[in-house]
């Protein structure tokens, strides 16, 4: 926090200091314009709000949405019939899209978007698919979507700050759409939030009558998966998830432990 704090302080003064676009400090050019801008999106980071996090989900999304196949066919109508009558989550709208894309991997946005990819529903059936769907919802409902967000935002923070001390780091796209999508496909959880949203994807699925073994035998086909021939396909998603055959046989043992409790 010193440190945010520091490079903060630093931009504001080198921009109340002058007025021209570039000084030199020691041998290395100093774009005042992008540092200032720098600065602001640090403070912007880590400042914040549920309403910024939703919209920057929703301009990422919509990004997204441009950028990969959308399904409208048999996968769109699976879907939309396994989330009939789901609408909203702790007063947050969802809407569900399909991408048609070799990838397996699936992600919920601060905004209420959930994507799925084709490959995922290919290999998992009604009840694992769920389970997977609310363990990425789980993770907006933990904020842990927006603990991410922040940091893709900072990470684009620092890159704008190197770029304007003159180093290797080129300028940032204007947008950062792009960035702030790849973050949010590759963000990475800690095995807390990653229990934490197992177990809201095992609660979900109860919810919504899916099989509570939902949860243990979609984590356990992706370990299976990421072992064979479709390592390849599932590795972006594996790698994002870890422990998760050791979270398969938690999920088994809490389902095991529901069902005898009926």
């Amino acid at each position: 926090m010193r440190r945010i704090i520091a490079v903060i302080l630093v931009m504001g003064s080198l921009a109340c200091a002058v007025s021209s676009a570039q000084i030199k400090i020691g041998n290395r050019s100093v774009n005042i314009k992008k540092a200032v801008q720098a600065a602001s999106d640090v403070t912007k980071a880590i400042t914040l709000s549920d309403e910024d996090i939703a919209r920057m989900s929703r301009e990422s999304v919509e990004w997204m949405d441009e950028h990969n196949p959308i399904d409208t066919c048999e996968y769109d109508a699976r879907l939309r019939r396994l989330t009939e009558g789901i609408t909203e989550v702790d007063g947050l709208a969802l809407n569900f899209k399909v991408y048609y894309v070799i990838d397996v991997n699936a992600f919920a946005c601060g905004d209420g978007s959930i994507r799925v990819f084709s490959s995922l529903m290919d290999i998992m059936d009604d009840d694992e698919l769920m389970a997977i769907i609310g363990h990425e919802i789980g993770h907006v409902v933990h904020h842990d979507v927006k603990d991410a967000m922040k940091s893709a935002y900072m990470a684009s923070a620092a890159l704008n700050a190197a770029g304007a001390a003159g180093g290797k780091i080129g300028q940032l796209s204007d947008s950062q759409l792009g960035d702030l999508a790849a973050a949010l496909l590759d963000a990475q959880f800690s095995q807390k939030q990653e229990y934490a949203a197992d177990e809201y994807g095992f609660e979900f699925c109860v919810k919504h009558g899916f099989s509570p073994y939902g949860m243990a035998n979609g984590l356990g086909k992706l370990v299976e998966l990421s072992k064979g021939a479709k390592a390849s396909v599932v590795q972006k998603m594996f790698s994002s998830h870890p422990d998760s055959e050791k979270r398969a046989q938690r999920m088994k043992e809490k389902a095991d432990a529901y069902v005898a409790g009926k």
